[in-house]
């Protein structure tokens, strides 16, 4: 199953490096382009969870990476609020 990371951009400037098992995150995200805090949590939700329930269809468990990433935007967005600006998805890494 191919794998992919993506780098984001928060509001105050900080960055991460995001990892997805599969690449159905490029259905959901664009390069270069700039998404609402909840619109990038939903879109992160969406994602990662096809992800991690494409890995427990190959191997009959669900992505502990997928989840566990899914868990860290979550904490790290509950510090912005809408309003606080935008994250943007800088580009990624294959």
């Amino acid at each position: 199953m191919p794998e992919i990371h993506f780098e984001i951009e928060w509001p105050d400037g900080s960055t991460d490096i995001c990892y997805s098992p599969s690449l159905v995150v490029k259905n959901y995200f664009s390069a270069g382009t700039d998404y609402q805090i909840d619109d990038f949590l939903e879109r992160s939700r969406t994602s990662l969870n096809i992800a991690s329930d494409r890995v427990q269809q190959k191997y009959g468990m669900p992505c502990s990476l997928a989840l566990s990433q899914l868990r860290q935007i979550e904490d790290k967005s509950k510090g912005y609020s809408d309003q606080a600006g935008k994250v943007r998805l800088i580009k990624f890494l294959e």
